[in-house]
């Protein structure tokens, strides 16, 4: 399974400011400090603002913090929220899979992809911090920026 670029950026913005020790990144911050497109990383930051996981602060001394529900959030809950409740496959997509009425495929994919979450639905975003992840996150924070 291969997660969404939405996903996979959503986990790296709470990991970035669950060790921000330079205040309040702001979303460009984070996008420079993570090599992604600002419009993507504003979609994503958008999304974990409304899950309520990250505080958004606009103008002057504003920034992004990481709330105590993020701090606390389940890695398996937001990638479930980032990548949908979708199969692993599409078995009735634009050309049906011939096979739809009697295969078995279908199922045991779907149980296997809920195993990978349940696998990550008792991680939280403090854990995955832990060393060696948090120092090497300082390191690639670049800090205040102008502009």
């Amino acid at each position: 399974m291969r997660l969404l670029r939405s996903t996979d950026l959503a986990l790296r913005v709470l990991m970035r400011l669950a060790v921000a020790v330079d205040g309040t990144p702001t979303t460009r911050q984070v996008a420079a400090d993570m090599d992604v497109p600002y419009t993507h990383a504003a979609k994503v930051v958008a999304e974990l603002q409304h899950l309520g996981l990250v505080d958004a602060r606009r103008g002057r001394g504003g920034g992004l913090t990481l709330t105590a529900e993020g701090r606390a959030a389940s890695v398996g809950a937001v990638v479930r929220t980032f990548e949908g409740d979708g199969d692993v496959v599409d078995c009735e997509g634009p050309t049906p899979c011939p096979l739809s009425s009697g295969c078995r495929l279908r199922g045991a994919l779907r149980r296997a992809q809920e195993a990978f979450y349940a696998a990550l639905d008792p991680i939280t975003v403090a854990e995955i911090i832990a060393d060696p992840t948090g120092p090497l996150l300082l390191g690639i924070s670049r800090g205040p920026q102008a502009g």
